[in-house]
């Protein structure tokens, strides 16, 4: 049955009847939903004064006021040996760097940037295990939040190999120190798959997604070499992507900027859904993107937050909003976000309309 709702800001006897699990399954299993989903991506600078602006208090308003399809990230308890203060399990030191209008932890200690053999690195780090994380109460998370999507944990081990070494570093160590990247990624990408083996035999049949992740692009062209993707990451990606289907769910894999030759690896690896398409980037024209892989990948994202969304008006918001629709949209196959975390400059005009606009056009 159809589901009532009146939020502020909503034509009222507007009917949605779908929640929005049931909303994003739909477009990832190729059926038809009642409207586009939309996703939130943001810094907690830039919630925060959006929620002013709305006069909101608590996120769940915020989602029901713009009527968001955010879903909901587990997060396992951390049960593990103590971490000193301002490091994580890995032995990364971080430290809060204020940019203006908001503040990132950035990573300041690199506990393995002085090795140069793997019996160093092994000297030098107690590998962070499974054991360290309680699973069983995550259904307690799921609890109250049935009507939300739900995302396993996230994989993207290279860039925390990035933060344990140092990012000149851990570039160069693809060219100069190969074996110490495989050896690293390995007990990387073991520990997240064995995490999220475990989330998934707790919660049989309840995670919907899980984020497969690592950025391969810059905004002209790709950060590594085809090749280098092809022997050192995909393989690991896909075995990480083979776990996800074998629990029954879709990978969505995220990679920022101009990555289209390596989008086919991608899909042929297990790829179901691609997130955050910047497409004013080299190659990921939505046209494009739509025409030679939407039959084959959910399209996720797709509103630039690098210039509309901080610097366009509100018209320009509304115009790219409706064009991805339009573009990206057709035929289905498309989730409606920002293209990666709103940042605090935007104003929240900007991303109101982000979100009325998606909501008033993406009715199916």
């Amino acid at each position: 049955a159809a589901r009532p709702i009146d939020f502020p800001g909503t034509k009222d006897g507007c009917m949605e009847s779908m929640t929005s699990k049931e909303r994003w399954l739909a477009v990832l299993r190729r059926e038809s939903p009642d409207r586009i989903p939309m996703d939130y991506w943001a810094t907690d600078e830039a919630t925060a004064k959006l929620m002013k602006h709305l006069g909101v208090a608590t996120e769940r308003e915020l989602f029901a006021r713009l009527h968001i399809d955010q879903p909901l990230k587990l997060e396992p308890v951390y049960v593990g040996p103590p971490i000193p203060p301002g490091r994580d399990i890995y032995g990364c030191g971080y430290q809060d760097v204020d940019y203006g209008t908001g503040v990132y932890p950035e990573c300041v200690h690199h506990p393995l940037a002085d090795c140069a053999t793997i019996d160093e690195i092994e000297a030098s780090i107690t590998w962070p295990s499974a054991d360290w994380f309680d699973v069983a109460s995550l259904a307690d998370q799921i609890a109250g939040n049935e009507d939300r999507p739900i995302r396993n944990i996230d994989c993207e081990p290279f860039l925390t190999y990035v933060d344990m070494r140092g990012m000149a570093q851990a570039y160069m160590d693809l060219s100069t120190n190969r074996e110490i990247v495989e050896h690293c990624l390995d007990r990387l990408f073991d520990f997240r798959y064995e995490v999220a083996r475990r989330i998934f035999e707790t919660l049989p049949g309840q995670v919907d997604i899980m984020y497969v992740a690592e950025d391969f692009g810059a905004q002209e062209n790709l950060l590594f070499s085809p090749r280098l993707i092809r022997e050192i990451f995909i393989p690991r990606m896909k075995r990480v992507m083979d776990l996800v289907h074998e629990a029954g769910a879709t990978v969505f894999t995220h990679s920022d900027g101009a990555i289209r030759p390596i989008i086919p690896d991608l899909i042929a690896a297990g790829m179901d859904a691609l997130n955050p398409i910047q497409w004013r980037c080299k190659g990921m024209e939505r046209e494009g993107l739509k025409r030679d892989f939407g039959d084959r990948i959910i399209l996720h994202g797709g509103v630039d937050n690098q210039q509309t969304l901080p610097f366009g008006t509100v018209e320009d918001v509304r115009q790219e909003v409706i064009d991805n629709i339009r573009i990206m949209g057709d035929g289905g196959g498309y989730i409606l976000a920002p293209c990666h975390n709103i940042q605090a400059v935007s104003p929240p005009e900007n991303v109101v309309a982000l979100y009325e606009t998606g909501y008033e056009y993406g009715q199916l």
